[in-house]
């Protein structure tokens, strides 16, 4: 949350050990060189497992593996994280709350890590041209995704998506999103929108 606000660990390329997330699930968060790693590991093994020197070792995919094996659960995607804390929210006008796009795949995906978040759409009924889920998610901190049809994309709809989602949470909380590095079209969204990348992470779900 700090990075969120400026305030990443310190560079150092350190790696700090903490306990699980508070639903059990693990996590490699990567920030300027320093590495957060979030398991129910001895941290004496860990290190064990990392080359002295590579700061990015923590990231690398023979680490995440055996931390998958250890935790026994499977590594998600590598995302980099992108935070808004002091956006100039656009009024969520055109947005509906919908109740019925359960079976959306992007819903399926959001809902799995954030079980009681809203689901938006830009229309009131049938398919929808874009959807748009907000929620708690990850150490309960608020957190966007959104999915644009691909006959509907290149028209605006996911910076207009990322940028009226800040005004869908509380006053003063900060927005996090994930995007994979390779969805340029939607860091682009993003950034336009006014959010600013603070790291990477992969998780795994138990």
């Amino acid at each position: 949350m700090e990075a969120a606000f400026g305030r990443p660990p310190r560079a150092d390329g350190e790696v700090t050990f903490l306990p699980p997330l508070p639903n059990g699930m693990s996590a490699v968060v990567a920030f300027v060189a320093h590495h957060v790693v979030a398991a129910d590991i001895d941290d004496t093994v860990a290190r064990s497992r990392l080359s002295p020197g590579d700061v990015g070792a923590p990231m690398s995919p023979a680490f995440l593996l055996f931390l998958a094996g250890w935790v026994g659960a499977e590594p998600g995607m590598l995302d980099v994280v992108l935070a808004a804390t002091d956006p100039t929210p656009i009024e969520p006008s055109g947005l509906w709350i919908r109740d019925d796009l359960g079976d959306h795949p992007r819903v399926q995906r959001a809902l799995r890590f954030r079980p009681q978040a809203t689901v938006y759409a830009d229309r009131p009924s049938g398919e929808p041209d874009g959807v748009l889920v907000v929620g708690e998610g990850v150490a309960g901190r608020w957190e966007m995704a959104f999915e644009v049809a691909p006959h509907a994309r290149g028209n605006g709809i996911g910076r207009r998506f990322a940028a009226a989602a800040t005004a869908l949470v509380p006053h003063g909380e900060p927005l996090f999103a994930q995007v994979t590095p390779g969805n340029v079209a939607s860091l682009r969204a993003f950034l336009a929108a006014g959010y600013v990348p603070v790291g990477a992470e992969v998780l795994f779900a138990p």
